[in-house]
């Protein structure tokens, strides 16, 4: 037991690490091909911030884990809403000045009906998971032309500024590229094996571990860049990244797990954490925006509100496994 806490503690702490340094490298050598700052804040770093999640869930569904699959997908989807935008508003209120995360958000809501309605009778086959990488291929085409089209974005104007802060060789990009990914592989699998043996010591599901312990852990990569975004008033970084990682997590996570092993959708994942999910991805939506002239923005007591709604969740989970334990 103390060994799975340590591969757990310790598989977070590397995932974490890694994933930062893969996003960095990544990015650095994009930078060096002369790739458009926006597009680099779209696409590479989306995919950067939820590499995690993706072979955290490979590996689980390749393990025949798929309540760590599912749940870390979608938990993560739910922590990046309530509790990294929730947190991060309540530091500073977050401004929306990208036209292009104006269309995203829509967007979002767009890609978590589609994976509701392919989910709804309770199974992720091979053939749902080749659509939702169907899906996600047709949006990367699209946020590749938003990329070279949108010269003047408010979001490509604060990556431009990250990109000359973290400047560095090609070489040294591509070191941490290789680096990042294979420590990566090495720390999800290390917290996939720990959190399984922690689960089924406690006599726990692997859905809440994978939609707690694993979907926080995963998450943390955001959660540390939009709170360092906020703190340099970089307001479309902050939001980017969520809506990013979420896209990704919804289309890319769910479609890599589903094209590996078909999976039986607990009754609970639909009824319960899907959603909540779609709850948060629709109050993130009337939130952001912006309607009749407003600005969009998450003012601090929106951000209470989902920050409150995170903490709610989280002890309906938590007491639902004690029910069950007593």
């Amino acid at each position: 037991m103390t060994f799975s806490i340590l591969a757990v503690v310790a598989g977070l702490a590397l995932l974490v690490w890694s994933a930062d340094r893969f996003v960095d490298g990544a990015a650095a050598a994009a930078r060096h091909f002369n790739v458009p700052p926006l597009l680099i804040g779209m696409v590479i770093v989306g995919f950067g911030t939820s590499a995690p999640e993706m072979v955290v869930s490979a590996i689980a569904s390749w393990q025949g884990n798929p309540g760590i699959a599912l749940g870390n997908a979608y938990g993560s989807n739910i922590t990046n809403i309530a509790l990294i935008l929730g947190l991060t508003a309540m530091i500073s209120p977050i401004v929306v000045h990208s036209k292009v995360l104006h269309k995203e958000l829509p967007i979002l809501m767009v890609v978590t009906g589609f994976a509701l309605f392919l989910l709804r009778d309770n199974e992720l086959s091979r053939m749902d998971g080749w659509l939702h990488l169907l899906v996600l291929s047709i949006l990367v085409g699209w946020s590749i032309l938003q990329g070279l089209r949108e010269r003047s974005d408010a979001l490509g104007e604060e990556m431009e500024a990250e990109l000359v802060v973290h400047e560095m060789p090609l070489g040294r990009a591509f070191l941490w590229l290789a680096v990042g990914l294979v420590l990566l592989i090495i720390s999800s699998r290390m917290l996939v094996w720990g959190a399984v043996n922690i689960a089924h010591h406690f006599g726990v599901s692997d859905l809440i571990i994978g939609l707690t312990v694993v979907a926080v852990g995963t998450s943390l990569p955001e959660l540390a860049s939009s709170i360092a975004a906020i703190r340099k008033n970089e307001h479309d970084i902050a939001l980017g990244n969520v809506i990013g990682s979420n896209l990704f997590n919804t289309l890319a996570v769910i479609g890599i797990a589903g094209t590996i092993n078909p999976i039986a959708v607990e009754a609970d994942i639909f009824n319960r954490d899907m959603m909540v999910m779609s709850a948060l991805t629709v109050t993130l939506f009337l939130f952001a925006y912006g309607f009749r002239g407003r600005q969009g923005r998450i003012s601090r007591f929106e951000g209470l509100l989902l920050l409150s709604a995170y903490v709610g969740y989280t002890v309906y989970l938590l007491a639902g496994v004690l029910g069950k334990t007593a």
